[in-house]
């Protein structure tokens, strides 16, 4: 074990990976999502690499069962419409964000992390948000300057604007359905469509909605002035607000356990099947010491939890724990349990 101890720096760098505040995600909520390079450096390269993202995004939405209403890839980040219905959110974007820096990785060979440490997730009213939220995500390239205007977007393959004119394009958007909110007839809620992202780009200031709270809420919805209760994670008023934080806390959350295990899984490039399965793989070993040394230690979790997680007994769990080199790390070095 003292051959294959995790040192302070690299401990610190996976726990980077916990989140700041507990993330509102359970199925079928709307969700914003965007997410960036580390530092802003660009996450596609070439053609290729988008195509390789949209194939993965392609499957995960039929594998999980998530619907994909708008999303737009830029040079260094990309922004994502989604409803996942029989998934969590947490779990659609671990296996998208990791199984795509793997590959690039791969591609261009490099190493290290690929995206910030945290993509960002907004919850959505659909009811009063959810046009809004089609027309800022697809006008994406032309107001970051990638594409002109709309002759130049809908030749644009890598958003979904130019599957809702042209459907033949491609398949990853609840087509119908979107559609369906701006006329009856197909050729003619096209054109709505089309008008509708005509009139967003002649506004003087649009509204930015890459986060939620009172002040992107109230712009576009001015019914909102006398509201009381915002919330950052979310977009949209009282009403709407009081009703996903009431359905939150009857929903089952994730365990700060849950949470420990994605960051070091992601951290290290394992799936939660390389952890429960034998194995003297070092950087399986690794990463298991970390979860034991973290979730015991610094959490308090019961061994017989941890070890269960794990497919360990509980003694070899205790006993990882207490003969880790990593204990020589402080415990105040170390993020609060997330209350989750």
């Amino acid at each position: 074990m003292k051959g294959d101890a995790v040192d302070k720096s690299t401990l610190s760098s996976i726990l980077t990976f916990m989140p700041r505040y507990a993330r509102i995600d359970y199925p079928n909520l709307l969700q914003h999502v965007i997410a960036r390079g580390i530092q802003r450096a660009k996450i596609f390269l070439e053609d290729e690499d988008r195509e390789d993202f949209v194939a993965r995004l392609d499957g995960l939405l039929k594998d999980t069962g998530t619907r994909c209403y708008a999303w737009a890839l830029l040079d260094n980040h990309f922004h994502l419409l989604l409803k996942p219905e029989a998934t969590s959110l947490a779990n659609f974007m671990r296996r998208l964000l990791t199984g795509y820096a793997v590959s690039f990785n791969l591609r261009h060979g490099r190493s290290g992390h690929l995206f910030q440490n945290r993509y960002k997730s907004i919850v959505c009213d659909k009811d009063s948000y959810f046009l809004e939220l089609i027309r800022y995500i697809h006008l994406n390239p032309v107001r970051a300057g990638i594409v002109e205007n709309l002759d130049e977007l809908r030749s644009y393959p890598w958003s979904g604007h130019r599957q809702l004119l042209e459907p033949t394009t491609g398949k990853l958007l609840c087509e119908e359905e979107i559609l369906s909110f701006f006329s009856s007839g197909k050729r003619g809620s096209r054109q709505a469509y089309l008008d509708f992202l005509a009139d967003g780009l002649e506004q003087k200031e649009p509204p930015e909605l890459s986060q939620g709270g009172r002040r992107t809420s109230q712009t576009l919805d001015k019914s909102l002035e006398t509201d009381t209760i915002f919330d950052d994670r979310i977009l949209g008023g009282s009403d709407f607000v009081s009703q996903i934080l009431e359905d939150e806390a009857v929903e089952p959350s994730q365990s700060s356990l849950d949470v420990l295990v994605t960051a070091v899984t992601s951290y290290f490039d394992l799936s939660d099947e390389d952890l429960t399965c034998p194995s003297k793989e070092r950087t399986i070993v690794q990463a298991k010491s970390v979860i034991c040394y973290v979730a015991i230690r610094h959490y308090r979790k019961p061994g017989i939890e941890v070890a269960r997680r794990l497919g360990y007994s509980t003694s070899a769990a205790s006993q990882i724990t207490t003969a880790s080199p990593i204990l020589t790390i402080p415990i105040t070095a170390l993020p609060a349990s997330p209350t989750l």
